[in-house]
């Protein structure tokens, strides 16, 4: 899209230098300017608004005036282009070659192929779209649509003329070029100064003057006065479209207020250019324009360029930093290699691409520059945060950030690493104490004691060395309980197995030390059994011996 008017990138200036020059101490100052800004922006944004409507209402008129020609015709400048159909018309219209065939249905894909017929014609045309896509145009993107539009009235329309001025001397931009080009028919009229594309038109004597210029006799020029504005604009509008043929673009209400739109303004008054221009005396004027306007748009397109690729590597720093400066990673070992490769990805692929991104800022900053010397003109300052040197800057807060991510990764992975030995050693050991838990229960479950007195006291000493054992085996249980306490303190992803196998292990312990106390109970109760029995034998043999 065109620059901003020059009118209100100066105004943007005057409040950027009386900002710094503001005293810092003055409290009351500081909110008189506050409250400046705020009904500045909103002023701004209604005049934006006014300005896009007339813009929409104008664009819309042009664009009818030559889909005319293939009986065409839109009634909503931002949803009749939506489908491509229309735009691929109107470029066959203003360029007289064949563009491929519309691709027939409603469905949002065919309308974004249409469109991209007619993006992708223009680019063969050499007509540079920074940031118009397809999917821009089909969505209804008003700012975008008005851009593409004022692009090709300016490819079209502006950049075929061609003016010799008396000195050769070389206008800076298209808009001068064209401001040229009225001063020269103009000069002469009284009370007609033409020195912009806005308020000089608003009495409407520019328009009655350019008519009378070329043809006096539609005109009676001495008749007019400043103060009847609306009828000057409206007797200038009824004998272009009426005697020229000259599609009536704007009404009286949009050239006589207070910021009449320059481009609207700028592409009727390229319609009055180009009727006249076939005119025999114009040929001549017109051939040095083309190349200030090439130059100009050239610029202007390398500027916006400059400032879309600024803005986006500015926006993916900004959203990077946000992402590598998160230190909440996966809480396993396979997430946090999973993110450290993803890191690797970045430093190894994505960074170098960006980087070398923004060595062809520089470059294409250097160029503008370039250009803009050539051509007498002020160098170019870019807006406020897209300097070089705030890029260098976001661009090592970027690296800063990158270096904590990378110290912070290695030493979670470690942490994981060591989480995980911990997990199979746990795992080894609960699985080996398991096996013993289940042997040992086997084995005090059984009641063989024997029936005599020798069978149940060896019974009794095996049972006495089954208790040692459990009880020299207690402390290879404190060991998984330890390792089970030491992963629930670091947070160990998957706990609640590690819990669950603890538990398990402890709910069996428990059991075989019960089951181990009961036997010993039974023991202790056989064996004294079969001591009474043993005497209960002794008595009756004395007894037989005394009989």
């Amino acid at each position: 899209m065109a620059n901003a008017s020059p009118d209100l990138d100066n105004a943007e200036a005057q409040r950027q230098l009386n900002n710094n020059n503001r005293p810092i101490s003055s409290g009351f100052w500081e909110t008189e300017c506050t409250s400046s800004k705020l009904f500045e922006c909103s002023r701004i944004k209604a005049l934006a608004d006014e300005r896009d409507a007339v813009q929409k209402k104008t664009f819309t008129k042009w664009v009818n005036s030559h889909l005319a020609r293939v009986s065409c015709r839109i009634s909503d400048l931002y949803n009749d282009l939506r489908d491509g159909y229309m735009l691929t018309r109107l470029l066959e219209v203003l360029s007289g070659e064949l563009l491929p065939r519309p691709t027939r249905g409603r469905m949002r894909i065919h309308c974004l192929e249409n469109v991209d017929k007619a993006l992708q014609f223009l680019k063969e045309q050499r007509v540079h779209l920074e940031n118009v896509g397809s999917h821009d145009i089909v969505d209804g993107n008003h700012r975008l649509t008005l851009g593409l539009i004022w692009t090709i009235i300016l490819r079209f329309q502006i950049q075929v003329i061609k003016i010799n001025t008396a000195d050769n001397r070389e206008t800076r931009s298209a808009k001068d070029a064209l401001l040229l080009w009225c001063q020269m028919k103009t000069a002469g009229y009284p009370e007609v100064n033409i020195q912009n594309f806005t308020t000089c038109w608003r009495d409407g004597l520019a328009f009655n003057a350019l008519i009378h210029r070329h043809r006096p006799d539609l005109i009676e020029f001495h008749k007019l006065t400043r103060s009847n504005a609306t009828h000057n604009l409206q007797q200038a509008f009824n004998v272009a479209e009426h005697h020229l043929g000259l599609t009536k673009l704007l009404d009286p209400e949009d050239v006589n207020t207070e910021n009449p739109d320059e481009k609207s303004i700028i592409t009727y008054v390229v319609s009055y250019y180009h009727y006249f221009s076939k005119m025999k005396a114009l040929i001549v004027e017109g051939k040095r324009v083309g190349k200030v306007l090439d130059n100009c748009i050239e610029t202007e397109t390398i500027i916006n360029r400059y400032d879309a690729l600024a803005s986006d590597l500015l926006d993916w720093i900004e959203k990077t930093i946000g992402i590598i400066s998160n230190q909440k990673f996966a809480n396993s070992l396979t997430g946090v290699q999973q993110q450290l490769q993803a890191f690797t990805t970045y430093c190894t692929i994505e960074k170098p691409i960006k980087f070398q991104e923004k060595g062809n800022l520089e470059v294409l900053l250097f160029t503008i520059q370039s250009k803009l010397r050539a051509n007498n003109q002020k160098p170019y300052v870019p807006q406020d945060g897209k300097l070089i040197s705030d890029i260098n800057k976001a661009w090592e807060c970027l690296e800063k950030a990158e270096h904590e991510r990378g110290v912070a990764l290695r030493k979670e992975l470690i942490r994981q690493e060591k989480l995980e030995l911990l997990a199979q050693r746990f795992d080894h050991k609960t699985t080996m104490r398991q096996a013993w838990l289940n042997e040992n229960q086997r084995l005090v479950s059984q009641d063989n004691f024997g029936y005599d007195l020798p069978a149940v006291e060896a019974a009794m000493k095996k049972h006495e060395a089954i208790e040692a054992d459990i009880a020299s085996y207690e402390e290879r249980i404190g060991v998984v309980m330890e390792l089970s306490s030491e992963m629930e303190k670091e947070g160990y992803y998957d706990i609640r197995r590690i819990l669950a196998r603890k538990e398990n292990i402890l709910g069996q312990w428990s059991l075989l030390k019960e089951l181990v106390a009961g036997r010993r109970t039974r023991l202790e109760k056989n064996l004294a059994l079969q001591k009474t029995f043993q005497d209960m034998v002794y008595m009756i043999d004395w007894m037989e011996d005394t009989q």
